[in-house]
């Protein structure tokens, strides 16, 4: 994403076949992107909330109507997608930068403006920041000429830098170590295809696309060697929301003694949920399972299941990667610790 004259947004839906950026002029514009994954992926989320916030504050007329209108317009950005927390931390960075201004709106408005876009800004920069962080400490974990899955898109397109898990393996791949990766498709929405294959290829790195049902037998025969994968939303004990698929893929690795490793900022860490049975999971529409290539490939009017996100248990995650480095077999006292301000 970029703000020129304004927020525009990289399309994801339409990758790989065309890059095609969307201009967002207003609060509903930039929801329907959220909704309809145009933008996707949590951290991603958080800088697109922040920017649409700065969108929201160019509407204010004067100091009345300021912080109404922000708060409204978080409203309606946290509501978009409820699983991702960085939708709520963007929202929330945007809304205390809102508050300190607020003297400033009563006697230079433009002035605040401004400030409040330097804001999204300067959360934007520290995102790329986190993720740059993420992917030095990761890849010390990741052997050499080593065969690494990962399902869903953690990559750039998912965040406001070179991304979580993908950061990873950009680091590793950087250090020499050759690293090969084996792409889940990641149905329904087919991001792990269109777009983690989109990002590795272009980078110079070895990837092989297979489909969901095709990763158990990438296991039995030893072909994997370590699995990372972002995170949308991890509890105080350590349970992971991410991509429905995570889950099962956990359970192959645990069975195989294959290490499950979580890349994620620590803005992901919400310690307002005591475990991952307390985070809501989005329930998307039928048509994006029923429908594929512009066809129905299911009976016309077959009942539909489509939960956005599952959930990981702390138990199976091996270490979550943060910015601030490498916490194994995580849990609440330890995931307190680590995301305290006092932890470097």
């Amino acid at each position: 994403m970029r703000w020129l004259q304004g927020l525009e947004l990289l399309d994801q839906t339409k990758l790989p076949a065309a890059e095609v950026w969307l201009a967002i002029e207003d609060i509903s514009q930039l929801v329907e992107a959220i909704e309809c994954l145009a933008v996707r992926g949590a951290p991603a989320l958080g800088c697109a909330a922040a920017y649409g916030m700065a969108l929201a504050g160019q509407t204010a007329s004067g100091a009345a109507d300021w912080l109404p209108a922000l708060e409204q317009a978080g409203r309606k950005l946290t509501a978009a997608r409820p699983t991702a927390v960085n939708l709520q931390v963007g929202v929330d960075h945007q809304l205390a930068a809102a508050r300190d201004l607020l003297p400033q709106v009563h006697t230079d408005l433009n002035a605040a403006k401004l400030e409040l876009l330097q804001s999204a800004r300067n959360f934007h920069q520290r995102d790329a920041d986190l993720c740059a962080a993420i992917g030095n400490h990761g890849q010390e974990l990741l052997k050499p000429d080593s065969c690494v899955l990962t399902h869903c898109n953690a990559g750039s397109l998912a965040t406001g830098g070179s991304g979580t898990a993908l950061a990873v393996i950009y680091a590793a791949h950087n250090a020499g170590k050759q690293i090969r990766v084996l792409v889940d498709e990641t149905r329904p929405l087919l991001q792990g295809a269109r777009l983690s294959c989109w990002e590795l290829t272009r980078a110079g790195i070895a990837a092989t696309l297979q489909c969901d049902s095709a990763a158990a037998s990438a296991f039995s025969t030893g072909l994997v060697e370590a699995v990372i994968v972002g995170a949308d939303r991890i509890a105080a004990n350590g349970d992971v929301a991410n991509k429905i698929g995570t889950y099962g893929i956990a359970v192959l690795a645990e069975k195989h003694g294959v290490p499950f490793y979580v890349a994620a900022p620590t803005t992901t860490i919400d310690m307002n949920w005591a475990t991952g049975a307390d985070i809501p999971i989005e329930q998307r529409g039928a048509d994006e399972v029923l429908i594929f290539g512009g066809g129905l490939i299911a009976p016309a009017g077959i009942a539909v299941r489509n939960p956005a996100f599952d959930i990981t248990p702390a138990a199976m995650v091996t270490a979550i990667i943060t910015e601030r480095g490498v916490l194994r077999k995580p849990t609440r006292a330890n995931l307190g610790v680590h995301t305290s301000a006092n932890c470097g």
